[in-house]
């Protein structure tokens, strides 16, 4: 079984995923003539020669552009659909994914519009692929505190559709410390807590996250091994961090694959995970994202069915779903010790 079989039967779970940034630039352009929008691109090769970034606010710039062709309930839905067909594809049975309110509240549009489009596509998906989804509404860190308290309100209806609540956007400058009031509230709804910390940010930003924020895993966390306290921490308490690969290299947090944490904090025992980010805009979804570790860093076998496990386990899953897909992990390892095809194959 060659390599990128093995990865794709892999049953796994995308953890750290924003659903805006899984805009194909074809699809980017076919929702802006829906919509009669104009974009400052004239082809899908101008917006991919765009996709050349000198650091993470220069994605963002480029990110909240795009997502402006996003109009109508149908475009919303057309998204997610498009992005958890891919994941399938890809051997995704767990999707996890983040979604921006206020990129789309700014603009006017509603909560209705795009909670249906998400949710009607969620509904179709797990029909049709049999894939597992939760969603996870992610407060902009470079916008006000006291916006991401109005968009908590605004949610309300909707909040029993929601898995957790996360922290994204421009990292550098806007500690999870500004926003311990709404986190506050989502914990006491019952909700989980993620928060992007220690990507651009220093290692502390993790400790925040963690000790203000309750957060339960680090989305990114590479800048953990700065510190080594933070990093006996995260395996002292099994604290997961959803890492992507291909997103830290196109934003130049590592120049190169090889230089990547990943396998350093692997092999130190913190639970690591692979996820795809941003894949319209950085090049790849999860199975490129495998791939890339596996030839960078010299992952084997093991360590990719590792990295799969630890998906499942770092995952808000309940315990009998867990043990179902690590079930079907140790079995396609088996099988393919043995030289044979999974179920799937």
């Amino acid at each position: 079984m060659d390599r990128a079989s093995f990865v794709r039967r892999l049953p796994k779970a995308d953890l750290h995923v924003h659903v805006e940034g899984s805009l194909e630039p074809e699809m980017m352009f076919e929702l802006a003539l829906r919509n009669g929008i104009q974009l400052p691109y004239d082809s899908v090769a101008e917006v991919r020669a765009a996709y050349e970034f000198r650091d993470l606010q220069a994605f963002l710039d480029i990110y909240y552009q795009g997502a402006a062709v996003l109009v109508t309930e149908a475009d919303f839905h057309d998204l997610m659909l498009a992005y958890l067909e891919r994941a399938r594809a890809d051997g995704v049975r767990r999707a996890e994914i983040f979604f921006d309110p206020q990129t789309h509240t700014a603009r006017g549009i509603g909560f209705p519009v795009f909670m249906h489009g998400f949710l009607r596509a969620i509904a179709e998906a797990e029909v049709r692929w049999g894939i597992s989804v939760g969603l996870i509404l992610s407060f902009l860190r470079h916008a006000p505190p006291h916006e991401a308290l109005a968009t908590w309100e605004a949610s309300a209806p909707f909040r029993d559709r929601l898995l957790g609540v996360g922290l994204d956007s421009s990292e550098v400058g806007n500690p999870p410390e500004l926003f311990v009031d709404v986190f506050r509230a989502a914990r006491e709804a019952g909700l989980h807590v993620v928060a992007h910390a220690g990507e651009e940010g220093p290692a502390a930003y993790i400790t925040g996250a963690l000790d203000t924020l309750g957060a339960e895993r680090i989305d990114h966390g590479v800048r953990s091994e700065d510190d080594p306290a933070v990093v006996e921490r995260l395996v002292r308490e099994q604290i997961p961090l959803t890492m992507c690969p291909l997103s830290n290299v196109k934003l130049k947090v590592f120049d190169r694959i090889e230089e990547h944490s990943l396998k350093r904090l692997l092999d130190l025992g913190v639970m690591v995970t692979v996820n795809s980010d941003d894949p319209a805009y950085f090049g790849g979804y999860i199975l490129d994202n495998y791939l890339a570790v596996a030839d960078g860093l010299g992952l084997d076998d093991d360590d990719l069915a590792r990295l799969a496990r630890n998906s499942i386990e770092a995952s808000f899953l309940s315990p009998d779903a867990k043990a179902a897909l690590l079930h079907e992990i140790d079995q396609v390892v088996e099988l393919a010790a043995q030289g044979q095809p999974s179920p799937e194959g």
